[in-house]
């Protein structure tokens, strides 16, 4: 039953970390990161379908990307849906492929950036500490239960406890990264 609690505590930190790892990947830096466009749609013979299942994305060049689509009747679709989510980005095409060469960052924009970054940060905190928080709870039903003792309780609040500061030691980490990728110029 405390097994279960704790291996639930850890599964729900681990997705609130790579949720916001995800998160950060779309963050644009100064380099072309093909990950930046993992959310982005098109609209493919009338569904909404992701851009990475209707062409290939490749970085040739450490400031381009190149998105190759499967059908060059999707290349103006493309770089209207690249318009349209106002990334900061102006694609072209060269008849096969659409080319979105990515400019540098200015100091306002990395600034911008990295408040972004902060806060989604802030929220995968915050998304770990509500897992501790119910954890902790669910331990506490069990003790007014009386199905388990107090200390073995408090020892798992410990348990619990360190599983939290490991897991926002990731989020810290994840943060360092990508403010360390935005003030590269």
């Amino acid at each position: 039953m405390i097994d279960d609690i704790i291996n639930d505590v850890k599964h729900r930190m681990e997705q609130a970390v790579s949720h916001a790892n995800m998160e950060l990947n779309k963050v644009r830096t100064g380099r072309a990161n093909p990950d930046m466009f993992n959310s982005l749609v098109v609209d493919y013979y009338g569904s909404m379908t992701p851009l990475n299942q209707v062409s290939t994305i490749s970085v040739p060049e450490p400031r381009l990307i190149t998105l190759t689509p499967y059908e060059k009747t999707l290349i103006p679709i493309i770089e209207k849906a690249i318009m349209d989510a106002n990334m900061g980005f102006t694609p072209g095409n060269n008849g096969t492929a659409v080319l979105i060469p990515i400019p540098p960052l200015s100091e306002e924009r990395r600034q911008e950036l990295n408040k972004f970054v902060h806060q989604l940060v802030e929220d995968g905190r915050v998304a770990v500490r509500n897992v501790r928080r119910d954890g902790i709870h669910r331990l506490h039903d069990l003790e007014k239960d009386g199905h388990v003792s107090e200390d073995i309780i408090k020892d798992n609040e410990a348990e619990i406890q360190k599983i939290t500061d490991e897991n926002i030691d990731k989020l810290n980490c994840l943060q360092n990264d990508k403010e360390k990728e935005i003030l590269e110029v």
